[in-house]
């Protein structure tokens, strides 16, 4: 069966919206991994608008599961991911404004100087590193000469699709990324927009290692508790 990262920062929006204590994303974790997840992702972003160091800090003193970091290449998020040691880190771009993570690194730019020295000392700390990329094989090239141990590739604009057409059009580019991310030998991963009812002509390629999805679930989860929310998606990822 195809691993899931459950991406627990929904829990933590609702705890900051209300300045409580709860919900706890550490509880959602927990939960997340008895019900059968793979890993546990949160994002700690530069505003702290969701998740934050601290829930970093007990979740990854509290699960046995893989824990993974999505975070900007920022000074300060580097200090965070040394300080505390998540067994992956995923770098990602990141704006003030964005309500989401809106598109994938574009490693051709020189948007992000410096980062293969960054990608370094992340790796000589024991973390593995992976790039969210859009499925793109010159960003998989770059990704490589980069050093990364993965690739996540950005299914937003699979999730968005209008029609069948578009949506086949945009698998195919996801499918074609792969191939070509698993012949340079790097572990391929997806997410973003996904949920209960597009997920599975990914899961049909059997090809990606991990689908990391957070939103989808926290809002079933509302409905039918975290746990259930948790085993239906893991349902869907069986071959």
């Amino acid at each position: 069966m195809h691993k899931l990262g459950v991406n627990i920062d929904h829990v933590a929006t609702l705890r900051q919206a209300r300045g409580t204590r709860y919900p706890d994303p550490v509880f959602a974790a927990l939960i997340a991994e008895q019900a059968g997840a793979s890993n546990i992702t949160l994002h700690v972003r530069e505003d702290r608008r969701h998740a934050q160091e601290r829930d970093l800090e007990l979740i990854k003193k509290s699960v046995s599961i893989k824990v993974n970091l999505e975070m900007a290449p920022t000074a300060d998020l580097k200090a965070i991911a040394l300080r505390h040691r998540p067994d992956s880190c995923t770098l990602v771009p990141e704006k003030r404004h964005e309500l989401t993570t809106e598109g994938g690194m574009d490693l051709l730019s020189d948007a992000y100087p410096g980062l293969k020295t960054y990608i370094a000392e992340l790796k000589k700390a024991g973390i593995v590193v992976s790039l969210f990329i859009d499925p793109d094989e010159k960003q998989v090239t770059a990704a490589c000469k980069l050093g990364a141990r993965a690739v996540e590739f950005n299914s937003g604009r699979y999730a968005e699709s209008k029609n069948d057409k578009e949506a086949a059009r945009e698998i195919e580019r996801i499918r074609q990324a792969t191939v070509y991310a698993l012949s340079n030998d790097l572990t391929a991963h997806v997410g973003h927009g996904l949920h209960y009812h597009n997920v599975r002509p990914l899961v049909e390629m059997q090809l990606l290692e991990e689908f990391n999805i957070g939103h989808a679930i926290v809002a079933r989860a509302v409905m039918v508790g975290f746990e259930q929310a948790v085993k239906d998606m893991l349902a869907l990822l069986r071959p």
